[in-house]
């Protein structure tokens, strides 16, 4: 149609409604276009793309993203690609394989922001948790973000649905960590985060163990309240639960001890604690127990090429210098040794140990 004609009033009914299907948009082959969705069926999308057809969604492309389209609504604003222009019936046929990503994302995201509690479905349990579906993707609730009256029945919950919120979201690596707590226990949640202000590092507080793990413990504390004591719980890490070098905590903790623990960081409402350093550090007392010359008892932990490693008690250790011990004697770690102290520097945390020997070679007591 040249300039001339298209100023031309039109002649006919005909004619009039060529030229404004001929004014509409046309696509091409891997566009992106946006659409309102106007008809949504069990086998296909049709969406107001502003062009000379409507989008459609639908067979393979439909497919590939029903999980997502599931929830989708009319009226709902979608981002999809051409893959054909206008099929046989005028259709400007679209793919959503990139957009249902960047969709779901950003309605997660919203959810987290607001607070808001979504309902999902349970697809199999697991030590660590719970693997649920989150529209259409995988999302997780760790054992931690149960609450208690669902945690009694984990074995019964594949297939069960869940009123959750989000806590964590990484697109990068689609990881999406809710809770169910969250929601049903939020007044205890509540609670302790009052709680939880009240306390300050270096508090010590009598603890009962709750799990035992490789890792470490964790410890259940009362925190004193007007009305009421509200439980928080915390880690102790394997490196705060003894003074002296453990292999697995499970060898020495149960679940339900007694212990004392102090408080040695408190970060985003989790806090860390440590059973070691509420026995107090050994170190303190190690000038006034051990003296020059003074001969005593140990048990060799660790060997290195510049001597070996004697615990002398609980997280207090002396080296015997590799030059202290006589050509043809073996130490062996867990052996018991007899020794006298040389040299006690406590700033340093380092005691010089010499070994007490039945045949006394010359230079050697």
């Amino acid at each position: 149609m040249n300039s001339k004609t298209s100023n031309k009033e039109p002649s006919s009914m005909a004619e009039l409604l060529a030229r404004q299907k001929d004014t509409k948009k046309r696509f091409t082959l891997g566009q992106r276009v946006e659409g309102t969705v106007i008809e949504k069926t069990s086998k296909s999308l049709i969406l107001d793309i502003g062009g000379k057809s409507e989008g459609l969604v639908a067979e393979r492309a439909f497919n590939e993203t029903k999980n997502f389209i599931r929830y989708v609504n009319v009226g709902d604003k979608l981002v999809g690609k051409v893959i054909v222009s206008e099929n046989p019936e005028g259709y400007t046929v679209l793919s959503l394989r990139e957009a249902s990503k960047d969709y779901l994302w950003k309605k997660l995201q919203r959810l987290e922001s607001e607070g808001e509690e979504i309902v999902v479905t349970a697809r199999n349990v697991n030590p660590s948790g719970v693997v649920v579906e989150i529209f259409g993707l995988n999302g997780f609730i760790p054992a931690s973000h149960l609450g208690k009256a669902i945690g009694k029945n984990l074995a019964k919950l594949t297939g069960e649905t869940l009123k959750v919120k989000i806590i964590e979201l990484d697109k990068s690596s689609n990881r999406v960590v809710l809770s169910e707590r969250a929601v049903s226990e939020s007044d205890i949640i509540e609670k302790q985060k009052e709680a939880f202000k009240v306390v300050r590092e270096g508090d010590i507080y009598k603890g009962e163990i709750t799990t035992v793990a490789d890792f470490g413990v964790f410890v259940k504390i009362e925190i004193p309240q007007k009305k009421e004591k509200v439980e928080l719980e915390g880690l102790v890490h394997i490196s705060e639960l003894s003074w002296e070098k453990i292999g697995k905590p499970k060898d020495i903790f149960s679940v339900g001890d007694q212990v004392e623990v102090k408080v040695i960081e408190l970060r985003e409402g989790k806090l860390s604690l440590s059973i070691k350093q509420a026995m107090g550090d050994p170190w303190r007392k190690v000038e006034e127990t051990y003296k020059p010359e003074m001969k005593t008892k140990g048990t060799v932990v660790k060997r290195s090429d510049f001597g070996v490693f004697v615990e002398l008690e609980p997280g207090v250790e002396g080296l015997i210098h590799m030059t202290k011990i006589p050509p043809g004697k073996k130490l062996r770690e867990r052996d018991r040794v007899d020794v006298y102290i040389e040299e006690v520097n406590p700033k340093e945390k380092r005691i010089s140990l010499g070994l007490v020997l039945t045949e006394k070679p010359i230079g050697y007591k």
